[in-house]
């Protein structure tokens, strides 16, 4: 009778730990030296909005298809957002305006980012949206990465989304996730 709540309650569990692997992945220091993201407030919610993005994108494919997973964590992500608000000290008033901006930017992104993925005659596409994204809300940052480091983001990016794309639906479905080797050698692997 009541297997709809407890049904709930594990997409909540399994999407906790999703958002845990994402999290923990977007915090990999190799981005924040070897890719220059800012290791800033802005930096790290562009880190975790890319890999959240690709993330949402694998659990709406076909063979997936799983919207209650993918609703919890979205969910997940503005629980975070809003007690990460807290934390920082932003007013009660604003923090429901900063987390929409941040849930906002999720689908701005996730959508950017899934054309540019799916871009086959653009090879480029890809690492323009990385740019305009990741790099431009830091200027120094801007100046930093150039189109290459920028390229090479945008590589690792596609490198994610064939990993996820190779994890079976079963898997995702229990929430078990991974992510390729963050590492940057220069050669755009």
């Amino acid at each position: 009778m009541f297997d709809w709540i407890y049904g709930r309650r594990d997409d909540r569990q399994k999407a906790s730990e999703i958002y845990g692997a994402v999290v923990a992945q977007a915090r990999n220091p190799e981005f924040y030296t070897s890719y220059a993201v800012p290791d800033s407030i802005e930096g790290r919610y562009e880190m975790i909005a890319l890999h959240l993005a690709i993330v949402l994108e694998r659990l709406g494919a076909a063979d997936v298809a799983d919207e209650e997973l993918r609703r919890s964590l979205v969910e997940t992500f503005v629980t975070a957002m809003d007690d990460a608000m807290r934390e920082l000290g932003v007013g009660d008033t604003s923090v429901v305006r900063n987390v929409k901006k941040a849930a906002g930017g999720l689908y701005e992104r996730g959508l950017d980012y899934r054309a540019a993925l799916a871009n086959t005659e653009d090879p480029s596409a890809l690492a323009s949206v990385v740019a305009r994204h990741v790099y431009a809300s830091d200027g120094a940052a801007l100046a930093v990465a150039t189109a290459a480091v920028a390229a090479e983001l945008a590589t690792y990016t596609r490198r994610m989304a064939d990993h996820l794309a190779g994890l079976s639906a079963d898997r995702l479905r229990l929430g078990d996730l991974s992510f390729p080797d963050a590492r940057n050698d220069g050669r755009g692997t």
